[in-house]
Formats: structure tokens, C-alpha cells, sequence
């Protein structure tokens, strides 16, 4: 059974011990910030969801992710397993709902304006526009070069690894501690 729930139903099915809230979204969303009581396990490896957790019969299973569209996908995927005996719901509104409640969270402090994930789509998005653009206008290397960057978007997919995003997690906009200072920026 999958059906959506309010904020305030969750958070006294979780108080009261009657349900798991699991966070959907990618591991840096989850460590930027998440529900007190969330468990990380991203939509990708929801299938995997009964392996991964031992939830106890009793517990109903609510889904959160950022606004309550991977949390509606992963009711899907649980519902269509069929392996699944528990009453699974999807938070909606996900944790802006949630934090627009006052209800907790756990934060690191401000989050990037964009996530990591989201910043690996624009870069590899641009790119390839980009060069097709240069390929149509007669630079054949422009669409090579776009291929391959579709093949690495395939690989880091399929393997979960990518450089892209490793890299751009060690970029300063990505820190939250990191703050600018000097003349232009205050002390």
C-alpha cells in the first residue's frame, strides 16, 4: 500500500515508534542536512531497500526526499517489487515541507545553491550543447568530444563513480564552512 502523508502525521508516526523514515536523496543532500530520524538510502539503491535495513514487520516505511518527487518514485519501486510487506508511505513536501513546519533537522549549515549532482548535470549539459554546436558548425571533433562525454555520463551511472562530482565536492562553494573574507567581503 503506498499513499502520501502530511509533515505532522510522520513526525508522530516517528515519534511514536510506529514508523522508518528513509531519505531519498543523494549522499551529499543527506549530509548537508536531513530529518533527526532519517536513514540515508539514495533512490538508486531503494530496489536493494529490504537488504539493506532490517525493518521490523510492525514499522510502517515513509519516504522523504527534497520536495516529495523521488520520495513518490521510491513508493513506486517498494510497491513493484512485491517482496515489500510493509505500509509505505511518501512524505509530501518532502523536508522543505517538513523544516516549513518547524519540525528538526540536522544541518551542516547553508547548503550550495545547487547540489553536487545537480552541478555535474549543468557542467555536462553545457558541455555537450557546446560542442555540438561546434560540430554543426563543422568542427567534427566537437561531436567526438560530446560522445564522450555521453559515454562518461553512461560509466558514472552505471558504476557510480565520477570524477566529475568528486571533484567538484572539493570546490570551495561546495564547503559550507569556508567563508570569504577580505576587503570586499567584510572581516
Amino acid at each position: 500500500m503506498t499513499q502520501a502523508i502530511n509533515v505532522q502525521q510522520a513526525a508522530d508516526w516517528l515519534a511514536a515508534g510506529e514508523a522508518i523514515l528513509i531519505d531519498v536523496r543523494e549522499p551529499d543532500e543527506f549530509a548537508q542536512e536531513h530529518i533527526v530520524y532519517a536513514h540515508s538510502v539514495p533512490l538508486a539503491s531503494v530496489g536493494s531497500l529490504t537488504e539493506q535495513l532490517k525493518i521490523p514487520q510492525d514499522r510502517k516505511i515513509l519516504f522523504q526526499c527534497l520536495k516529495g518527487g523521488r520520495g513518490q518514485q521510491a513508493c513506486a519501486v517498494i510497491a513493484g517489487d512485491g517482496r515489500c510487506l510493509h505500509a509505505v508511505y511518501n512524505i509530501e513536501g518532502g523536508i522543505s515541507a517538513w523544516k516549513d513546519a518547524g519540525f528538526p533537522t540536522v544541518s551542516l549549515g547553508p547548503a550550495p545553491r545547487f547540489s553536487i549532482f545537480r552541478q555535474v548535470q549543468m557542467i555536462a549539459g553545457a558541455m555537450v550543447a557546446f560542442l555540438v554546436l561546434l560540430g554543426f558548425s563543422g568542427l567534427m571533433l566537437g561531436f567526438v568530444l560530446a560522445g564522450l562525454i555521453g559515454g562518461a555520463l553512461f560509466f558514472a551511472g552505471y558504476t557510480g563513480f565520477c570524477g566529475l562530482a568528486m571533484l567538484l565536492a572539493k570546490m570551495p562553494w561546495n564547503h559550507p564552512t569556508a567563508t570569504k573574507k577580505g576587503p570586499c567581503c567584510g572581516p
